[in-house]
């Protein structure tokens, strides 16, 4: 087996892309990320996006980046689990010496646990919870995608809010902070007249994807002390959050992580008694997906070094 100067770990979201680099010996070389590699943005964005992070990690570093026959990547990604998608993003790989690919549930549940049992929930820009069992079997719940779940994610959030503030324009909701908010998110302003700022939210729904609402989530985040719409929002995420920890775990015996970027701020919205039970992942995405590049590389290699 030809040796691996360096080995990366991709976790390709929806809103971003985080790669960590490490040698074979598992020192961490360097960090980078770039913008989103989920695929349902396409194959070959995602494949762009991975290399920009890549590049950027050597930068940072001070590193030449080897060919990319000298790298090994494994890479947890949005979308993995079409198979249409998967596959086309396997024959354009760009000539890494190896690849190992997974869904972004996966890496993140083999990083929150260290390749131990355990279940994660992860929220970020879509949604999805897994389980890995004490004899090897893995469940997912969840990861439906946009248009029919993605309970408790940025989207999700972001559709919510977004509907919230048509309700507030058209008198059937009171226009709090949060829509108030919105509208200028949106492009609206104060002064302008209720026609004008509803075109402007028009405009602005009609362009918009899952990425493009989840950005409405912070400020739903930011005003719930003070709104009562955006508290509602985000107690319901927490409930939706904790029906799908039910579903992965109902004997409430596995540890359980919530991870992503609104796991932090979704916490103090968890119903009990997952808001007890949850803890801190002990490490991210991109480390599970060097776990799983390991792996893959153990049993193909069996007997020699990576």
């Amino acid at each position: 087996m030809k040796a691996f100067e360096y080995l990366i770990g991709v976790d390709g979201g929806g809103t971003k892309t985080h790669i960590r680099v490490e040698r074979p010996d598992g020192s961490h070389v360097a960090d980078g990320s770039s913008g989103p590699s989920a695929l349902m943005h396409g194959t070959s964005k995602s494949w762009c996006a991975i290399v920009t992070a890549l590049d950027n990690a050597f930068l940072a570093a001070g590193i030449t980046r080897p060919p990319y026959q000298a790298i090994a990547a494994g890479c947890g990604l949005s979308g993995v689990n079409n198979p249409q998608w998967g596959a086309q993003f396997t024959e354009q790989n760009p000539g890494f010496g190896a690849l190992a690919i997974g869904t972004d549930a996966f890496t993140t549940l083999l990083g929150a646990h260290l390749g131990q049992p355990g279940v994660v929930v992860a929220i970020g820009t879509g949604s999805v919870g897994e389980v890995l069992l004490a004899d090897g079997s893995r469940r997912e719940v969840g990861g439906w995608g946009f248009q029919t779940g993605d309970e408790a994610s940025g989207g999700w959030i972001g559709l919510r809010a977004a509907n919230h503030v048509e309700r507030a324009l058209d008198g059937r909701a009171e226009a709090g902070p949060l829509a108030k908010a919105i509208i200028r998110f949106c492009g609206g302003a104060d002064e302008f007249s209720n026609d004008q700022n509803r075109q402007r939210v028009i405009a602005w729904v009609n362009s918009a994807n899952q990425s493009i609402f989840a950005q409405l989530a912070p400020l739903v985040v930011t005003h719930a002390a003070q709104d009562q719409a955006a508290q509602t929002i985000l107690r319901k995420a927490g409930v939706e959050i904790a029906e799908i920890a039910r579903a992965l775990d109902p004997t409430h015996q596995l540890p359980i992580a919530l991870c992503g970027g609104l796991a932090t701020p979704l916490q103090a919205y968890l119903p009990e008694p997952l808001k007890s039970r949850a803890i801190t992942p002990r490490a991210d995405a991109a480390t599970g997906a060097l776990l799983l590049l390991r792996r893959q590389l153990a049993t193909e290699f069996a007997g020699e070094t990576v």
